[in-house]
């Protein structure tokens, strides 16, 4: 569909964007953003799958084991907070595509990689790429869905993550039984990433700028350069730029980002912390079961628990709540970590300690998983919405580093109940975080605005879109 200029007096562009029927441009975005957002998925959690293999291979210590398995995560950190305000700055589209062009030179980069410290800089350079690509694909498919079905739409592009989590088991089960060594497996299986993460630069490329974006920047003088900087009233309600240090200093919005980036950094913790460890945690639960066995097994946990988790919290989110369905997974995540830590003898029997962990699975995508890259798409206002989302991600990326890093050392100083016992206390103080965040669900981003980040901004809106909402679907 070709999106052309609305011409003056074509009536509150934004009002319709709010208003909309569910149409063409929001598939159109959801498939650009999840495309890479399921690139983002399938690389960060291969790692736990090709780091056994690179392990038996290279014959990794346990420290450089760690070191492999959140390096990406630490470089995502990085990029979210870079890449977000950034796009805050330029516009989102150009961070759009090129966060996936990053992604493309780390997949492949990774996969030929001919030393461990090669392997760790590429995939250093992947998850650079990958940080960047969470607040921009929130962000992008937020400004242009309509009111209701915001949380779905953001949700969909979310839910791609499943994909992601199954589809690397699946590809290394398929190398592994054509009978593939461990050098071939691991490097196919890394430079896959590759794949997705080329269409993805087409896609995007392809997409128009964010209709919200272009509406709140301010309009230059005529014959001055157009710059995209967006205005937002300051923390005293004075109407004029804000900078970064005006944003982070704002009591307003630093208890906003204490709620998305705090619960983001906890839930990251627990959830990286086990999803990447979980080939470490099977061969802890059934030590006798094979390469193979335990990647099955694995297979099984996303497939069973986790993907209904998924569908139910897109199909459910806008009518639960956002902040509520978090609240609801954290509460589960504890209860479901408490009962492995307390009773004795379960983290020695497969199948009772396979049906309580998929339940904590399940309640972390129907849940805060989803959440807490739902929340902060749809709580700052526009001339800051990539920059806090960017921020949230980023914090959130520190506690997945910190998550996986410390799992083998808790582990073995702790034992399996005793790190299990701390992610569910990891998962009390999510939940009691959540509180300090307001509703957003089924309101327009402006009312979110007004409402708990403060008015909405005040600039002159440039023309948008007229075709921005596109037909119905039928």
């Amino acid at each position: 569909m070709t999106v052309t200029e609305a011409r003056p007096g074509d009536g509150d562009a934004i009002a319709a964007l709010d208003e909309a029927a569910l149409g063409r441009v929001h598939l159109r975005a959801v498939v650009a953003s999840g495309t890479g957002f399921f690139t983002d998925a399938y690389d960060l959690f291969v790692i736990g799958i090709a780091s056994t293999l690179i392990t038996a291979q290279w014959h990794l210590s346990p420290g450089r084991l760690a070191l492999l398995n959140s390096t990406m995560l630490a470089a995502a950190f990085c990029g979210a907070l870079v890449f977000g305000r950034f796009a805050d700055v330029v516009g989102r589209k150009r961070v759009y595509w090129l966060v996936a062009a990053i992604m493309v030179v780390g997949a492949l980069g990774s996969a030929l990689a001919p030393s461990f410290w090669v392997l760790i800089v590429f995939r250093f350079v992947l998850g650079f790429g990958v940080g960047g690509d969470y607040p921009v694909s929130a962000v992008m498919v937020s400004e242009y869905a309509n009111r209701k079905d915001r949380g779905k739409l953001v949700g969909m592009v979310f839910g791609t993550q499943a994909l992601g989590l199954i589809v690397g088991p699946l590809i290394a089960l398929a190398l592994l039984g054509a009978g593939a060594g461990d050098s071939t497996a691991w490097r196919v299986m890394l430079g896959l990433g590759a794949v997705p993460a080329a269409a993805v630069i087409w896609l995007r490329s392809r997409m128009p700028e964010s209709p919200r974006y272009q509406a709140r920047r301010p309009r230059p003088a005529r014959g001055a350069a157009r710059r995209p900087r967006p205005a937002l009233e300051d923390a005293a309600g004075a109407a004029g730029p804000l900078g970064l240090r005006a944003f982070l200093t704002s009591r307003r919005y630093l208890v906003m980002l204490a709620g998305t980036a705090g619960t983001w950094f906890l839930l990251d913790y627990a959830y990286y912390g086990n999803t990447i460890s979980t080939p470490q945690i099977l061969s802890l639960i059934s030590p006798g079961a094979s390469v193979t066995h335990r990647i099955a097994l694995q297979l099984v946990i996303f497939a069973v628990a986790a993907v209904p988790g998924y569908i139910l919290a897109i199909a459910f989110l806008d009518r639960i709540g956002h902040r509520r369905l978090q609240l609801i997974g954290f509460a589960m995540m504890a209860a479901c970590f408490g009962v492995i830590a307390a009773v004795p003898g379960l983290t020695t029997a497969v199948a009772p300690f396979l049906l309580v962990y998929g339940v904590s699975y399940f309640f972390t995508e129907f849940g805060p998983n989803m959440t807490t890259f739902v929340l902060p798409s749809e709580l700052y206002p526009a001339a800051m919405r990539a920059t806090g989302h960017g921020i949230s991600a980023g914090v959130g990326k520190l506690g997945a580093f910190i998550g996986v890093f410390l799992f083998p050392v808790l582990q073995s100083s702790l034992g399996l109940r005793g790190t299990l016992l701390l992610t569910a206390g990891v998962s009390v103080a999510g939940l009691a975080l959540t509180l300090v965040l307001p509703e957003p669900a089924r309101l327009s981003l402006d009312d979110i605005a007004a409402g708990t980040a403060g008015p909405a901004d005040d600039c002159s809106p440039e023309p948008l879109p007229a075709a921005v909402t596109g037909p119905p679907l039928r």
